[in-house]
């Protein structure tokens, strides 16, 4: 375990530094960051002052934009048109960050308490909630994918001690994977930071959302299928699927043998999860429900540790990942504060949940939560290829019964997370109280 966490270190410490260094060169040309300070309504033209500088540049709004598309004094993301027939001229304009009111404020700590309840009962992190909820507030794609990784990683470090504690965290499986994660962070946020340089915030929300619909469909029907049959043999714990045996018979070193998980596999069959995980974590802040489900049904660990370990390795990318985006600049400490504010306490009281369900249970609020939120983010599809000119723009009435449709399906998707957990964590104290007279009444009956 000392050499594992010694090269785990030495790994991370070189490959941030290395990173550190990467990201310190030129901004792309076709993406602009800073204030609009001043606009002429005569000619269409603003005055820019780019982000951490006193330089100032003179843009110009495109044939679909008024005077009134433009916000003053606020910090924006502007995509040049690389089309147009002038130059500088303005693409598309989206606000960093936005105004927090209080009903905002409120929201923001609702969904930390949901996402927490969902991080320690799941150990997802509660990402595909929270991302989806911040979205729809009104935060950019990568704002709120930048700004969830920020608060993910201490949350998660509270989780994953809470749940240590239980006997449910395989440590040396958590840091082989995360290694393979930190990997896959870095190519993730390369991949966000190429699609929101070359078509803006609107393409970033694009990206984010037809990824969510994806991911969450595919693993949201697998893991329902999986509860189902756990739940039909009358709720038995979870045997360790076919793949995983299949794999575990591989024989290709380096062998690792991981004894809370009581898994022996190839490392190079961890490499892919691990990879994969960071991947999701860095594009669309969530990679648990690769993570957890790949531990599951590759590694072979049950959904229990799968679900702790989880935890340690989404706290590990989470600082890596939140280092990269602050150097970005796209981390808004507003939102992570307050969801951060909810989820620490979501957190502990979803870890105790685990200690009173069965793996099933765990997989079925998995799966439902998944495929609602694949609902919501659906909606929203439609709207943002209009944005980026790849369908005709929509009509008032399409765009609201679709801002509708996602609104309620997270609002509800929420609403279920907590209604679940709470459900099955009360079931499984009283099952455990009520098993533990019987134990005693059976003890007292033997002594007489």
């Amino acid at each position: 375990m000392k050499r594992t966490l010694t090269v785990f270190f030495s790994f991370f410490l070189i490959l941030s530094m290395a990173a550190s260094a990467m990201a310190g060169g030129p901004p792309p040309k076709d993406l602009l960051k800073g204030y609009f300070t001043e606009i002429n309504e005569t000619d269409g033209s603003v005055q820019f002052r780019k982000d951490g500088t006193e330089t100032m540049m003179t843009l110009h709004l495109n044939h679909d934009m008024t005077a009134s598309d433009i916000r003053l004094n606020k910090k924006v993301l502007v995509t040049l048109d690389k089309h147009a027939a002038g130059e500088n001229v303005i693409g598309h304009v989206s606000i960093m960050f936005m105004d927090l009111t209080l009903i905002k404020i409120g929201s923001l700590l609702l969904i930390g308490l949901i996402g927490g309840l969902l991080s320690g009962f799941i150990g997802s992190g509660g990402a595909f909630v929270m991302t989806p909820a911040m979205m729809s507030l009104g935060a950019p794609g990568a704002i709120a994918v930048a700004s969830n990784m920020c608060h993910k990683f201490p949350k998660a470090m509270v989780g994953a001690f809470k749940r240590y504690k239980y006997g449910q965290v395989d440590v040396k499986l958590g840091l082989v994977m995360a290694v393979t994660a930190i990997i896959g962070v870095e190519i993730g946020i390369k991949i966000q930071m190429f699609i929101m340089n070359s078509w803006g915030n609107a393409g970033s929300n694009l990206y984010v959302s037809l990824v969510f619909v994806a991911v969450l469909v595919i693993v949201g029907l697998i893991v329902a299928i999986d509860a189902y049959k756990l739940a039909k043999g009358g709720g038995a714990e979870a045997k360790t699927p076919k793949l995983a045996l299949a794999l575990m018979k591989l024989n290709v070193p380096p062998m690792m043998e991981f004894k809370v998980a009581k898994v022996r596999i190839s490392a190079w069959v961890t490499i892919p999860v691990g990879l994969f995980t960071g991947m999701l974590a860095a594009t669309i802040a969530v990679g648990g429900f690769i993570g957890v489900p790949g531990m599951i049904y590759v590694i072979g660990a049950s959904a229990m540790i799968a679900s702790a370990t989880e935890l340690v390795i989404a706290f590990i990318m989470g600082c890596y990942g939140s280092i990269q985006w602050a150097i970005s600049g796209l981390v808004d400490i507003r939102m992570t504060l307050l969801i951060l504010a909810g989820s620490l306490f979501g957190v502990q009281l979803g870890a105790l949940g685990t200690t009173y369900v069965k793996d099933h249970i765990i997989k079925i609020v998995m799966a439902a939560v998944m495929l609602i939120v694949a609902v919501s983010r659906g909606a929203k599809v439609p709207g943002y290829l209009a944005d980026i000119g790849l369908m005709k723009a929509l009509t008032p009435q399409s765009t609201a019964l679709l801002n509708s449709i996602s609104f309620w399906a997270l609002i509800t998707a929420l609403g279920s997370a907590g209604a679940m957990i709470t459900f099955y964590m009360i079931k499984g104290m009283m099952e455990s109280r009520q098993q533990e007279k019987q134990a005693m009444l059976k003890t007292v009956q033997n002594e007489i």
